[in-house]
C-alpha cells in the first residue's frame, strides 16, 4: 500500500511547491511524495485516508497518507492529534492537517531532551485527565481534560506550535482556498483580489470610484 508522508511545504520544498500559487488561481494536484508503508522505521506512525469525494482527495496522488515518529510512539501522536482538534476545531480540515501537528511536536521533542520529557510528561497527565484515553474521550471530556491543563508548559507548547502547523502548509491553504503568496506576482489585485467565495458580492456603494482631491 503507498502512503503519502505528509510534510510541511516552508520555503520552497519541491515536493509540494506552487501547489497553490498558480496565475490560473487552479490548484492542482499536490505534489506529495510517495512511499511504501514498508519504509516507516520510525518509533511510531500515523496512518489515514482522506475522504472519498473530498477536495483533498481530489489533489492528492493517493488517498492515503502517514506520518513518521522518531521518538513519539504511535499513541502519543494520536493525542496530540485529537488535542490540537480540541484547540482549534475545523471539521473541513482532515486528520491529515491534524498529524502535522503531532509530527512537529515530535520533530522539535527530537532535538531536544527536555521538549521530549515535556511531550511525554504532559501526553500522559492529558489521558489521565480524560479517565485514561484521551482520543477515546467524549467531546465533552475531552475539552474539559484540555481546559485543566491550560496555562501548563504543555498546553502553551501545543497551542503555540499549532499556529504554524495547522495554517501553514498547502492541504490547509486548499481547504481554506487560500491561493499562496501574492507579493511577487504583482498583488492580489489582479490575482484572486475577489475570489473570495464564502461571502456575499458587495454592493456597489461598498466599492465607491476612487477620490483624487
Amino acid at each position: 500500500m503507498k502512503v503519502i508522508p505528509i510534510t510541511l511545504n516552508l520555503g520552497g520544498n519541491p515536493a509540494v511547491s506552487g501547489s497553490c500559487s498558480e496565475d490560473s488561481g487552479e490548484v492542482p494536484k499536490l505534489k506529495l511524495p510517495l512511499t511504501r508503508r514498508s519504509l516507516l522505521r520510525g518509533s511510531g506512525f500515523l496512518l489515514g485516508t482522506l475522504a472519498t469525494g473530498s477536495l483533498l482527495s481530489a489533489l492528492a496522488p493517493s488517498r492515503a497518507w502517514a506520518v513518521e515518529l522518531k521518538t513519539l510512539n504511535s499513541a502519543e501522536g494520536t493525542t496530540l492529534m485529537k488535542m490540537g482538534r480540541v484547540l482549534y476545531p475545523h471539521s473541513k480540515l482532515p486528520d491529515a492537517v491534524y498529524a502535522l501537528l503531532a509530527k512537529d511536536l515530535d520533530d522539535a521533542a527530537t532535538k531536544d531532551s527536555a521538549t521530549a520529557a515535556l511531550m511525554h510528561t504532559g501526553i500522559a497527565d492529558l489521558n489521565k485527565a480524560a479517565g485514561g484515553d484521551f482520543p477515546k474521550a467524549s467531546a465533552a471530556r475531552q475539552l474539559a481534560a484540555v481546559k485543566s491543563l491550560e496555562g501548563t508548559p504543555f498546553f502553551a507548547a501545543v497551542r503555540g506550535k499549532c499556529v504554524t502547523s495547522l495554517y501553514d502548509n498547502d492541504m490547509a491553504f486548499a481547504v481554506f482556498g487560500y491561493p499562496g503568496s501574492s507579493w511577487e506576482k504583482g498583488g492580489y489585485i489582479t490575482r484572486g483580489f475577489q475570489d473570495i467565495k464564502w461571502l456575499a458580492e458587495p454592493t456597489k456603494e461598498a466599492s465607491p470610484p476612487p477620490w483624487f482631491g
